[in-house]
């Protein structure tokens, strides 16, 4: 479906600039952003995935992962293609690399915003993810149904590569709730080999939503010889820290897929070690992804066990009004 898109400018000769990322692109008439999914007509910028859902499904919250928010509950999950990312190491890169003007891998479901929180609600959601690409680039289509949802009582989450606007966060940020966000490195270097995309606006966005109050989450995929030198570690683990060290870290486990077939899955013992290092950078919570291991929640204080978790199961939450029922100290959250 079509719409005109939200944050964009015109300029001379029917061109325009799109405000949505941190890659303003400049897009001529009759030219896609880069997302794929944006086009300029005659010097108007529309969207074309508004309301054609590629995936609509409903998932355990744990699977986005977010372990700090509504944990144990299911989450109605949502994607258009398209992303304005370019990972070469992207395991949903069947869809997220799909572009509007030569899409026929796939048949979208038409969806739109009030049905999708109306199966949330009948299917006893207690949120809606947009997630699985990226929701920057389907923008109109999470706003809109975030505005619904929140009325309908429901929680929104974006998971994110965090390459949002600071415009489109403070369109959003009233009815945005939760959000883990991909810190893919932090060396700019890699981003622009990998992700053709920079560094510094993830880190701004990351800072940002803490400051406007969204609930915030990183995951780090690690990648054999990519991104998993002591020092890289050490970095990432050292900016969660300085931002809040209550931000749970998902140290998440690559296995190989689409550009990057010919590395090697991420050892076990280099999760353990990133583990360490945020540890030693005083980071409160730390969890392995794509691994069974590692993934209950303990009191930063007393050390007792209050989440326990078996893949993207919940088995015992002792957690009571936030707090740990063995030395009262606050667990950092969205609890209930």
């Amino acid at each position: 479906m079509q719409k005109e898109a939200l944050l964009y400018n015109k300029l001379d000769n029917s061109a325009v600039e799109c405000c949505l990322c941190a890659h303003n692109c400049k897009v001529k008439n009759g030219s896609f952003g880069i997302c794929g999914v944006r086009k300029n007509t005659e010097g108007v910028l529309y969207t074309l995935v508004y309301g054609e859902a590629i995936a609509a499904n409903i998932d355990p919250i744990e699977k986005k992962p977010l372990y700090h928010f509504l944990p144990g509950s299911n989450s109605y999950s949502i994607a258009t293609i398209g992303c304005n990312f370019k990972c070469g190491f992207c395991q949903n890169w069947q869809i997220s690399q799909s572009k509007k003007e030569d899409y026929s891998l796939f048949r979208s479901k038409e969806l739109i915003p009030e049905d999708i929180v109306k199966e949330a609600r009948e299917n006893n959601c207690k949120s809606i993810s947009y997630t699985y690409t990226e929701p920057t680039i389907f923008f109109e289509y999470a706003f809109d149904t975030a505005k619904l949802a929140k009325e309908a009582g429901l929680y929104n989450n974006f998971v994110t590569n965090g390459y949002m606007s600071k415009e489109a966060l403070d369109l959003i940020s009233p009815y945005l709730d939760a959000a883990n966000v991909d810190l893919k490195s932090f060396r700019d270097d890699f981003y622009r080999e990998n992700c053709k995309a920079r560094l510094k606006p993830v880190l701004e966005t990351i800072r940002y939503m803490k400051k406007i109050g969204v609930w915030v989450e990183v995951t780090t995929l690690i990648i054999p010889e990519e991104n998993d030198s002591t020092g890289e570690l050490k970095d990432i683990a050292g900016f969660i820290g300085d931002v809040d060290k209550n931000i749970p870290w998902h140290i998440s486990r690559f296995h190989p897929d689409y550009e990057f077939t010919n590395r090697r899955p991420t050892p076990i013992a280099t999760l353990y070690k990133a583990k360490e290092i945020g540890e030693a950078r005083g980071l409160k919570y730390i969890y392995l992804g794509n691994v069974s291991e590692e993934t209950n929640t303990y009191c930063p204080e007393c050390k007792k066990l209050l989440v326990r978790r078996l893949y993207f199961s919940v088995l015992e939450n002792n957690i009571e009004n936030g707090k740990c029922p063995y030395c009262g100290v606050e667990i950092e959250g969205v609890w209930s």
